[in-house]
């Protein structure tokens, strides 16, 4: 499972009163657990959270901690823990280095599954109630927070203005001739939910996954798969060298190429969804402060700030009455919400490495 990263460089252009170097010193996360609340109070001015940094970091330290600091007086410093094993470790020892973790929902519920973070108290989390946060991502132990998607993207120049409009015209290389590329495993779940929309499978009947059905669709794009891409670049340098004609893609990749003139578009139609999310580790040395940040990230209009600064989507439905139109582009507003599905965690969590080792085996068959 990967964190979803948009490069600096394309970030700071996009975010407008994001200026560079703004990672400040209060990112080196290096207090001692001393300087902390071990008591779970909230008697402590500083909160830990552990975020994957870059151009993520920046936007959630612009629309989402230093605003906070300001409500609450609560000062927020970040760690950068990349691994899985390595946080779970420091649990597992009753020492985390952090208070909260903002990280993808799937490895939250790898954390639950181990035992690992705290039952939630949603009595706390006043920001949850009512308000339309699709009932995947209020879990018991973890919270959605932020959106992104994998959608087809594809050259506008490479079908005689023809637009492919579904998986299933990603799939027909007759109608839509060209190479194409798709997600390999090392960059997270492979795409079997788009074999199975190519083959007919209505969105919302995709889960629990046919998973022979599956491999017997890709089985019929295999050959014309130039590259089974594990880097989220990956794929806008095939697409913008026309070493393809089409690829699956983490939207918000193409941004820039797009910006910048390449021919270049999203389809849409059939993108598989999923979040990043809070959770709350055992053994949190301030407890209190983690509930007030998770609940502040999750007004709508915080919601908003962190969207039109970085192209992740609200998970608040209302925060797009506070976002611009030309923000609005994202993979839950209100244009794309019903064209897409929500990857299902727990089927994934249960199943990936499985899969994984089956796919493996597959791509050198």
């Amino acid at each position: 499972m990967k964190d979803v990263r948009i490069g600096r460089r394309a970030f700071l252009r996009g975010a407008g009163g994001v200026a560079a170097g703004v990672v400040a010193a209060s990112f080196t996360g290096c207090e001692t657990r001393n300087d902390r609340d071990t008591t779970g109070t909230g008697s402590t001015k500083t909160l830990v959270v552990r975020d994957i940094g870059g151009a993520y970091g920046e936007a959630n330290r612009k629309a989402v901690y230093e605003p906070f600091s300001q409500e609450t007086g609560i000062q927020v410093t970040v760690v950068n823990i990349p691994r899985y094993a390595q946080m779970l470790a420091q649990i597992r020892e009753g020492r985390p280095q952090f208070d909260v973790m903002d990280i993808e929902m799937s490895a939250l519920a790898r954390f639950e599954r181990d035992n690992a973070t705290q039952a939630l108290d949603y009595d706390r989390l006043k920001n949850t109630r009512n308000v339309g946060i699709a009932e995947s991502l209020l879990t018991s132990h973890s919270v959605g927070k932020n959106y992104w998607a994998s959608l087809m993207a594809y050259r506008t120049d490479a079908f005689g203005g023809r637009t492919p409009e579904s998986w299933a015209d990603f799939w027909d290389t007759g109608a839509f001739p060209g190479s194409r590329a798709l997600q390999g495993p090392d960059a997270g779940p492979p795409e079997l939910e788009f074999a199975l929309l190519a083959d007919g499978v209505p969105p919302d009947r995709l889960y629990p996954l046919d998973i022979d059905r599956a491999f017997r669709v890709l089985d019929e794009i295999k050959g014309a798969v130039r590259e089974f891409w594990v880097n989220g670049a990956s794929p806008g340098l095939l697409l913008e060298r026309g070493q393809v004609a089409a690829s699956s893609v983490w939207h918000g990749r193409l941004n820039e190429l797009i910006r910048q003139g390449a021919p270049l578009a999203y389809q849409w139609n059939g993108a598989r969804r999923r979040s990043s999310g809070f959770g709350i580790p055992n053994g949190a040395a301030n407890v209190d402060a983690a509930y007030q940040l998770i609940d502040f990230a999750l007004r709508p209009e915080v919601q908003a700030g962190f969207a039109e600064v970085y192209p992740m989507g609200p998970v608040v439905p209302a925060a797009y009455r506070h976002l611009p139109r030309a923000a609005a582009d994202l993979p839950s507003s209100p244009a794309h919400l019903y064209t897409g599905f929500d990857l299902d965690v727990d089927w994934w969590v249960r199943n990936q490495d499985a899969v994984s080792k089956r796919w493996r085996e597959w791509a050198r068959a």
